[in-house]
């Protein structure tokens, strides 16, 4: 079994066991049908992924990888908040007549702001200090931008990382402020992975941990049933990641640049109803 399965499966048989249920409070999420998308949830889960062990994505069923790093990248590289930039439709449902989603994500991170270094934006301003001063306490970015939250048609779900580097080695912390669990919650772990893979191969760093911090980690009630099954059965031992040790440069990385080595994983879980 996989480190990653193990914290999977702990994850949501605590959720399963000792959540709290939302159905005595007033909720904005809805199922297609218009019923209210009820959820069993955990405040804080907080989950550590030792990157120089395994790569963290689940076997218990496949995790598209191709396509979370597709939108790390849209995110990160291109610092885009148009869905036409992005080569799946996971974010058509909150587009606007423009294709954008607002001044959300990728807007955020291309946003400049003056230090007495020079203006960067958030991603460079990270590149530059884990290059020029790795062992800085301040590596940060933040896309929650209370500024523009009415302009953006999703706030934030993962919105925060804090970069450390402690022995050469590059750690990371994702704050998420709300994680549907059987949906998105690997393929955030394996997408923001792959992004401190990819600063510390562009930075000269080791990768070390990564740790996963979510307020509110929940199962929406459609997904119970489904979630029993998949954390009833057997994972497989975790791939190896292989990157492209020639790129050198963040901006030039592409999905084609990342590949897994042995992955097996279970069947796929179809047809999955996504709250709105």
């Amino acid at each position: 079994m996989s480190l990653t399965d193990k914290i999977f499966i702990d994850m949501c048989t605590d959720i399963l066991d000792n959540g709290i249920s939302s159905e005595r409070e007033v909720i904005r999420a809805k199922w297609d049908d218009g019923q209210p998308a009820h959820t069993l949830k955990k405040f804080c889960a907080v989950n550590r992924y030792d990157l120089s062990k395994e790569f963290p994505i689940i076997t218990l069923r496949p995790t598209n990888l191709k396509a979370a790093i597709d939108e790390l990248l849209w995110i990160w590289q291109k610092k885009s908040n148009n869905i036409n930039d992005l080569n799946s439709r996971i974010w058509n449902s909150w587009a606007d007549e423009t294709d954008t989603i607002g001044k959300a994500y990728g807007y955020q991170m291309r946003q400049k702001h003056k230090y007495k270094e020079g203006e960067f934006d958030q991603v460079d301003r990270v590149i530059y200090d884990l290059k020029h001063n790795p062992y800085s306490r301040r590596i940060i970015t933040n896309i929650y931008n209370h500024d523009d939250l009415y302009e953006m048609h999703l706030y934030p779900c993962a919105y925060s990382m804090t970069f450390n580097v402690t022995e050469k080695k590059l750690n990371a912390i994702l704050n998420q402020r709300s994680n549907d669990v059987l949906v998105a919650n690997n393929w955030n772990v394996a997408q923001y992975a792959i992004l401190v893979h990819m600063l510390a191969q562009v930075c000269d760093l080791q990768v070390g941990e990564f740790v996963h911090v979510i307020a509110d980690a929940h199962i929406y009630d459609r997904h119970i049933p489904l979630v029993k099954e998949l954390i009833s059965r057997e994972p497989y031992d975790a791939p190896k990641l292989v990157i492209n040790p020639n790129v050198k440069n963040f901006y030039d990385f592409t999905v084609e640049d990342f590949t897994l080595e042995n992955y097996q994983a279970g069947p796929q879980i179809k047809k999955i109803p996504v709250a709105i």
